[in-house]
């Protein structure tokens, strides 16, 4: 067995052409925790940020070497701690959370404590496993923030895309009546969420939940004394009556294993628009800057 394992990772920042394979040092098992043969793992705007130097300028990421990518990802057991009830094999989805780290989910392996992973459901591949942590766990938090609905109305901004196709079926559940703003080519999707659709950008709503990064303009967007919920925090003007709150995500295996069963059971999408090699990480970047992509693109050391 090898010494050593393949990961993608930034020295430098500078965009796609900054990311690079390292051989790390195999990391093995340690009470509570699961090594995982990684089979997939998606690729999401935040880890464009982080090959692009976003973090880093702002004083977030600060490694010495070098920036691990990725925070989804999905595979197989194949080593356990002292303490785990996982057996070798099982596979496994899971989230590497924070910014601040060498390693990552863009990786052939990775050593995860049991709060980050969940089991895989039959009736779901390790590809489409690897689409849902972040987004489902992010959706989920955004609508915990929100709270009960009470049949209050609700706009979800970036309705059609990573988060937003889940903070809306999670939010209609919750009591919500949920409207999801997308583009028009996008409408038998957002439908298809079992709520209403508009391309259209109006005011008065009682909440907007804020996936798409409308931040301010999407404020504007709330009534006085309405809710918004972004993913991050917005300026408030000062003459406004709202509540304003960003969600910072947060691994949660149990929570995480319901949303697994769900896309298992077709409760929830599981969208893959396409699938690389590892070493093709730097044209999946290119490609999800362009924009426009519905479903996740999905590496496969």
């Amino acid at each position: 067995m090898s010494s050593t394992y393949r990961a993608a990772v930034v020295r430098v920042p500078g965009g796609p052409e900054a990311i690079e394979l390292i051989d790390l040092p195999v990391r093995h098992s340690g009470a509570g925790q699961v090594r995982v043969r990684i089979e997939a793992a998606g690729v999401n705007p935040v880890d464009l940020a982080v090959a692009d130097g976003y973090f880093h300028s702002i004083g977030l990421i600060d490694q010495p070497e070098h920036a691990g990518l990725g925070w989804d990802f999905a595979g197989t057991v194949i080593e356990a701690g002292d303490g785990v009830d996982l057996t070798v094999g099982t596979r496994v989805a899971g989230i590497v959370p924070g910014l601040d780290r060498d390693l990552s989910g863009y990786a052939e392996e990775i050593v995860a404590p049991l709060e980050w992973i969940a089991p895989v459901p039959d009736g779901l591949s390790t590809v489409e496993a690897a689409t849902l942590p972040l987004n489902t766990l992010t959706a989920a938090q955004v609508v915990d923030l929100l709270g009960d609905g009470d049949g209050r109305q609700l706009l979800v901004t970036g309705a059609a895309g990573a988060v937003g196709g889940y903070v809306a079926p999670l939010a209609a559940e919750r009591g919500w009546v949920v409207t999801g703003l997308a583009r028009a080519e996008d409408e038998a999707f957002v439908r298809g969420l079992g709520v209403a659709f508009t391309a259209d950008v109006s005011d008065g709503w009682d909440a907007v939940a804020d996936p798409a990064g409308l931040q301010e303009r999407g404020v504007a967007l709330v009534r006085n004394g309405g809710v918004f919920v972004g993913v991050l925090p917005p300026a408030l003007p000062g003459e406004r009556d709202i509540t304003a709150r960003a969600v910072d995500v947060t691994p949660d295996a149990a929570r995480l294993a319901e949303l697994l069963g769900r896309a298992g059971r077709g409760d929830l999408p599981a969208r893959v628009h396409a699938e690389l090699p590892l070493a093709e990480a730097a044209e999946a970047h290119r490609a999800v800057a362009k924009g426009g992509v519905r479903g996740r693109y999905v590496l496969r050391p």
